[in-house]
């Protein structure tokens, strides 16, 4: 298997040469960028398995790079790095297009298993999958472009057709917050089940006919979610 491309956008040299010199050790090839415009330049003419942004930067910040990443078409997994990691920051981190978040300072070791859980995630979700389709939706998990019912085209995130892909595999059964966390973040190093909460009230918006009477994206209260194809009487 090729060297994974890790791309880290910081502009605290020390930080990022740090960060380096660490996952060069772990095996990763990794190149440094030092403000949002020359990391979004090397995002797009260079072929990386995960870009570690940080947040506040010069010239561009990082949400702005992830967004413009994501409008570029390109899928790259994409951890934040930043010092505001408050709930609303980490929802504007998601809306923004990102995979995951790491509030400074944080532990290396921590950084480690996040970057190793998102690269070996994305060896799972890059297994060949069929188009997701039901009720007039439709979702290609290769290029992460989904049709709705309603003929809106969406870009999905990275952690939005991996959690897809998650409960189509189970379709009809009940997966549990703690099982979708592990495939989709790993044990050691997900976030709150809050997190996969928001993720599906952004799929509900996006996929339901009607998001507050969900047809297909079931919660079961205290337990996690089931998705159906077909509709059926909302568990919730």
């Amino acid at each position: 298997m090729a060297t994974p491309r890790i791309l880290v956008v910081d502009d605290e040299e020390h930080l990022a040469a740090g960060i380096r010199e660490n996952l060069q050790a772990e095996g990763y090839d990794t190149e440094i960028a030092h403000d949002g415009e020359q990391g979004l330049a090397l995002a797009r003419d260079r072929a990386f398995d995960l870009i570690l942004l940080d947040v506040m930067m010069p010239k561009l910040d990082g949400l702005e790079v992830c967004e413009e990443i994501r409008k570029a078409g390109l899928q790259t997994p994409v951890l934040f790095l930043t010092v505001k990691g408050g709930p609303e920051d980490r929802i504007r981190g998601l809306e923004a297009g990102g995979d995951d978040y790491l509030a400074k300072p944080f532990h290396l070791k921590e950084l480690l298993l996040r970057v190793a859980a998102i690269l070996r995630r994305s060896v799972w979700y890059s297994e060949a999958a069929e188009n997701l389709k039901f009720a007039g939706n439709e979702i290609d998990f290769q290029t992460y472009h989904a049709t709705a019912w309603d003929g809106v085209d969406h870009a999905l995130t990275h952690k939005e057709a991996m959690i897809l892909k998650v409960l189509a595999e189970e379709q009809g059964t009940i997966v549990p917050r703690e099982d979708i966390l592990d495939k989709v973040w790993g044990y050691e190093v997900f976030p709150s089940t809050r997190t996969i909460d928001n993720f599906i009230v952004r799929l509900r918006r996006r996929f339901e006919r009607n998001p507050e009477a969900p047809e297909h994206f079931h919660t079961v209260r205290g337990v996690g979610y089931r998705f159906t194809r077909k509709p059926e009487t909302p568990s919730e």
